[in-house]
């Protein structure tokens, strides 16, 4: 019976895999603010893709 439990585990979402997906699509979309001169959405949009990536950090550190 011990596997099953591991195998209800298989279907359990990584919250840091949403989180990295977040994080990739926020660097995009500074990349391309930062390209079309808008140096404040770039900024913006880039201190938010740091408050992601550190919460990935805290999640995979308590893995």
């Amino acid at each position: 019976m011990h596997c099953s439990i591991g195998m209800f585990n298989l279907f359990k979402k990584d919250p840091a895999s949403a989180l990295e997906k977040e994080y990739r699509a926020l660097l995009e979309k500074a990349r391309d603010a930062q390209r079309s001169g808008d140096i404040k959405l770039y900024a913006k949009l880039t201190d938010e893709s740091e408050q992601v990536l550190t919460r990935i950090q805290e999640l995979k550190k308590g893995s």
